[in-house]
């Protein structure tokens, strides 16, 4: 009861008062994959991450080995490492997270499980065009948030004291992986809501390399955001699927029309195949 009590008061005052929390490196010892390391960030409102065989293999049905993937909204990296496991360190796997908060922790699960991949970690949001953004969190600790042009945002009152970057993703990749571009087969997308918006601002780059793309249907949104969601995907020639989560052998359901994006009042994880893949990848 007493240690009850104890975390309770330690997530009551992350809540509240901002403070960078440390870092503790956790080890997990898979069937084929073998000693994976990750950072665990232990900040009291985040639930430690466990990296699992299942995890990986998720992955591995879209990613293969030398392939050039994308996280948007990495977060502390418990969905980049695997993508980067099953990408390999031949590949590169880029982790895009304009929270300076979680980024630290991003940069040392980077640093980790070198001989098994490649991880390059970028403190930036995805947008329309290259500008400047305030960070805002519904809590003190800084564990959510979002990017907002304006200190008044529906995202929270707690705002990093200085702005972070946004850059348009398709000029970045042509500046600076324009070798790699072809090898471009997966992104994931989770930003909080803000997913559809991230899909359009990269819809050349979809239309050009039709990549695998993960993203969430936020179950806040309205019916007409969920639809829109939809849509924006499918419009570009993709199949899409609901999935119960991120493991081996996961539940998965065709979403036929945008109308059935409704069905589910909770938020919900789709991913999107081109037509063209589907008979490799479904």
């Amino acid at each position: 009861m007493i240690s009850y009590f104890k975390e309770s008061f330690k997530r009551k005052k992350a809540r509240r008062v901002t403070k960078e929390y440390p870092y503790s490196i956790s080890k997990f010892d898979l069937e084929e994959d073998g000693v994976i390391e990750f950072a665990n960030w232990e900040n009291p409102l985040v639930k430690p991450v466990s990296i699992t065989q299942s995890d990986i293999n998720f992955y591995r049905r879209f990613i293969k080995r030398g392939d050039f993937v994308i996280d948007i909204g990495a977060n502390i990296g418990d969905t980049t490492v695997p993508m980067a496991i099953a990408a390999g360190k031949e590949g590169v796997t880029l982790g895009f997270d304009p929270n300076p908060y979680v980024f630290r922790i991003l940069e040392v699960n980077a640093s980790l499980n070198i001989d098994k991949s490649n991880i390059i970690p970028v403190c930036s949001a995805i947008s329309i065009e290259d500008e400047e953004y305030y960070f805002i969190s519904s809590e003190a600790s800084f564990a959510n948030g979002g990017i907002s042009s304006t200190k008044e945002s529906n995202h929270g009152k707690f705002i990093y004291p200085h702005k972070v970057k946004g850059v348009n993703l398709l000029d970045y990749l042509k500046k600076n992986y324009k070798e790699k571009m072809d090898k471009l087969s997966f992104i994931k997308v989770d930003t909080e809501g803000y997913d559809k918006e991230i899909l359009k601002s990269i819809s050349k780059l979809i239309a050009e390399h039709k990549p695998i793309i993960v993203a969430e249907s936020f179950g806040k949104s309205p019916d007409e955001a969920k639809m829109e969601l939809f849509e924006q995907i499918s419009m570009q020639g993709y199949n899409l699927f609901y999935f119960e989560d991120f493991t081996q052998g996961t539940e998965t359901q065709e979403i036929k029309n945008a109308k059935e994006m409704c069905n589910w009042q909770n938020t919900i994880n789709i991913y999107a195949i081109p037509s063209e893949k589907m008979d490799d990848k479904k």
